[in-house]
């Protein structure tokens, strides 16, 4: 098994807080990290028929069992359990009592927000980063393989097919869980409505359009849209909100968590399909970003991305604020550098004083500083942030 980033923080978190809940999209290894983490602890799957069914009829005496805590799996399944979580854990006054999962963040954010507000941290656990599944010493894969198989752990641990395992995690998953926060009677629909928006990975929203091609309304698209989110299936890049008197793009870009989701979805059946593929470059940003904000998460920090797009059409892929600081970030799949690479960074320096350091995160091998660029090839992202 491999070491997760999160582990070290994760155990640190369970010494300050008696509840630490652990987010994030089905088969990201949530329940394998906790089990890792806490091998002395109790665990209880609430996937499981019967201790949902107990859960949810006696939550009392669900709990009665677990005095000395657990590691409760899957909580977005029983949520009434929390108010009873609550209780005791003001009760014990114990560090790290409980430690639960959950796939559906925003219902399960609300839930928590109403329970456990100040009584639990919070760990989002996307799947591996990069720099978790090939360290440093390892052989570097080629860079179609990897933007065809994608990050999920359960391909990896059990060496699975990606196209085999990624049709399964959509029949299996998605469709189950997305059917449950949302009323969709067409399935066939909806599909058409995944592979849509897979499609559009890396572009600018357009709600119209994605209704349009779908044939269902704008208001279902957003719906179904927020389903995914709600699913970490896809998250929004939002432009930044900074004013600087001009006429800013404010629509959020789309993008998927896994690149190989969004590259089976687009009918891409082996890695040498994406050799000539016309969106291998948003693939290839997708990856990008996904690992930025995997970085991010996997520290215990929030989402700071942004975006930067004017009506002239200047732009910036990614916007790092840091506060004090804003850190522009190009994404570029070739393998050679092309001077018209810095130009959106170039322009943005101009607009912002407060920009420092600027990345340029590219498909090539060579690490190198162009005037005040530094530029990196994408496996060496985390060595940057």
């Amino acid at each position: 098994m491999l070491k997760r980033t999160a582990e070290k923080h994760l155990l640190r978190l369970a010494k300050q807080y008696p509840v630490v809940t652990v987010i994030g999209p089905r088969q990201s290894g949530k329940t394998t990290l906790c089990r890792m983490a806490f091998p002395e602890k109790k665990y209880i799957s609430l996937e499981t028929f019967d201790n949902r069914r107990i859960a949810a009829k006696d939550p009392l005496q669900f709990l009665e069992n677990l005095k000395e805590g657990a590691i409760i799996d899957e909580i977005q399944r029983a949520p009434d359990l929390l108010s009873y979580i609550q209780v005791l854990a003001d009760e014990r006054q114990k560090d790290g009592l409980f430690i639960l999962t959950g796939s559906h963040q925003f219902e399960l954010m609300n839930r928590i927000a109403q329970s456990l507000a100040g009584r639990t941290a919070f760990v989002k656990l996307l799947p591996f980063s990069y720099s978790e599944l090939y360290p440093g010493s390892k052989k570097r894969p080629d860079l179609n393989s990897v933007l065809f198989s994608g990050f999920y752990p359960r391909i990896f641990d059990k060496k699975l097919n990606p196209t085999e395992a990624l049709a399964f995690y959509t029949a299996t998953y998605i469709e189950r869980d997305v059917r449950s926060l949302i009323n969709v009677k067409d399935l066939s629909r909806f599909e058409m409505f995944l592979k849509i928006c897979a499609s559009q990975t890396g572009n600018i929203l357009n709600l119209s359009r994605l209704g349009n091609e779908c044939g269902i309304t704008v208001n279902t698209a957003k719906s179904w849209l927020s389903a995914l989110e709600a699913s970490y299936i896809i998250f929004l890049l939002k432009p930044h909100h900074k004013n600087f008197k001009k006429r800013l793009v404010k629509s959020p870009k789309l993008y998927f968590i896994d690149v190989g989701l969004a590259a089976f979805l687009l009918d891409i059946q082996n890695e040498s399909h994406l050799k000539n593929h016309p969106l291998r470059g948003v693939l290839f940003e997708t990856f990008v970003v996904t690992e930025i904000l995997k970085n991010r998460f996997n520290n215990i920090q929030t989402n700071n991305l942004y975006y930067f797009r004017d009506n002239a059409g200047n732009e910036v892929d990614v916007l790092m604020d840091m506060g004090s600081e804003i850190m522009p970030v190009e994404i570029k799949s070739g393998l050679t550098i092309n001077d018209e690479f810095f130009k959106g960074i170039r322009y943005y320096r101009l607009l912002n004083a407060s920009v420092k350091k600027s990345l340029l995160i590219y498909g090539g091998d060579k690490m190198y500083k162009e005037d005040e660029n530094n530029v990196l090839p994408y496996y060496k992202i985390e060595s940057a942030l």
